[in-house]
């Protein structure tokens, strides 16, 4: 395959204008780019297609682990044995996303709105004061405080979770200085989720409906283990906090880049989620990585066992035989619902549905009360690889 282009998604050029380079790339294969580690897959159908292919390729961050040697720690075994790592046709993978499913149903993130609109008003009742901030500060503090609502515990912890946080996601860039980031975080996040659970099995109080509870109970009739309950509570946080808030302030930009999106956002409430379903389709934040399982075929292309491939969703908005004009930004375009922002598969997003109600009640209750919102400096782009996003975007707004 030495006609396959190259895509330098490693390069913060790259993530800062990702479509400039995808358009060199298109030109020489349709969906498929190379990187230093192994493969990109851009285009829409392929990206969808080998998503799901869980009979040719392992899911998980096998490649990640072993471009940091960590075999054998425990977050190596973290990262090799969450739900969203196991084989999608695999009982481990059946048996733990069943223990968390019906927490996660569109009835169940309906009744989460309620929680979402106190937690957003709570922030923009401090923070609107101010006139101005970085709204990817601002958007840090909702989808991980939403999380800690529905597992029925405290936020008081947040703050000294939010740096190992945002290192956990380091991993999947690929970036050896990473490496003593985040597996000093890894012990803070280990110590929250054990004290969490020891303390909620010590307070003697009656099991509840929360998500924490049902992690327990799931734990109790035996349908995961000791260990598989705190990788699931730290999963929960882990994924509920830098995918979401990462999105959500992507989803920000693209409506400020458009003053009348923006303003209709906030009289809207309808309209605010198609423009988050846009923003999915636009500029999604997760490239899962993927580890070919044996030699296969797909389209023409053979892939050796071992080889490394990076689904890349947020090129996939932008293949010009699925979405025209895909640069616009056109929350009424006809088929924005094909966006792969969720992933497909067994592996699709258990969380899509809370996911979207967080995005589509915070933009409409910010749009709504931030007046005026403008960007009034330097937006930081986040490395493509891994939680894709703004490290910074700083508004101005009358409140």
């Amino acid at each position: 395959m030495t006609n396959i282009p190259v895509l330098p998604v490693e390069l913060p050029e790259f993530a800062a204008d990702p479509v400039s380079y995808l358009r060199e790339a298109q030109a020489g294969h349709p969906w498929l780019a190379r990187f230093s580690q192994g493969y990109v897959v851009h285009g829409h159908k392929a990206v969808c297609d080998l998503l799901a292919d869980d009979a040719n390729l392992n899911c998980g961050f096998g490649p990640v682990i072993d471009f940091y040697e960590a075999r054998g720690t425990m977050w190596g075994r973290f990262m090799d044995e969450i739900v969203m790592a196991r084989p999608g046709l695999s009982e481990g993978h059946k048996r733990l996303r069943a223990c968390i499913n019906k927490a996660f149903t569109p009835r169940r993130a309906e009744e989460a709105r309620g929680l979402i609109r106190g937690i957003v008003n709570g922030l923009l009742d401090v923070w609107a004061p101010r006139g101005r901030f970085d709204f990817a500060e601002f958007a840090a503090c909702i989808p991980v405080s939403v999380v800690f609502g529905l597992m029925g515990v405290s936020t008081d912890a947040i703050p000294r979770l939010k740096t190992a946080l945002e290192n956990q996601l380091l991993s999947v860039t690929l970036d050896p200085a990473a490496k003593p980031l985040f597996m000093a975080g890894w012990d803070v996040l280990w110590e929250f989720a054990d004290t969490l659970v020891k303390d909620r099995e010590a307070s003697g109080q009656e099991a509840g409906e929360s998500l924490l509870d049902t992690l327990i109970a799931a734990r109790n009739d035996g349908r995961m283990d000791e260990t598989e309950l705190r990788f699931m509570v730290l999963t929960l946080v882990v994924v509920g906090y830098d995918t979401t808030k990462n999105q959500l302030t992507v989803t920000m930009k693209l409506a400020l880049d458009h003053p009348k999106i923006y303003e209709r956002c906030g009289a809207d409430l309808k309209f605010a989620g198609t423009v988050a379903d846009e923003a999915l389709r636009h500029t999604p934040t997760v490239s899962p990585y993927r580890g070919a399982s044996r030699d296969f075929t797909y389209d023409g292309v053979r892939f050796k066992e071992g080889e490394t491939l990076v689904i890349a969703t947020p090129l996939a908005g932008h293949d010009p035989q699925v979405f025209a004009e895909s640069e616009l930004f056109d929350p009424e375009r006809g088929n924005l619902s094909r966006h792969a922002g969720f992933g497909r598969g067994a592996h699709i997003c258990v969380g899509q549905f809370l996911t979207r109600a967080i995005l589509q009640e915070s933009l409409h209750l910010v749009a709504g009360r931030l007046e005026n919102a403008r960007i009034t400096g330097e937006v930081e782009w986040r490395p493509f690889l891994g939680a894709y996003g703004l490290q910074h975007l700083p508004i101005e707004f009358e409140a």
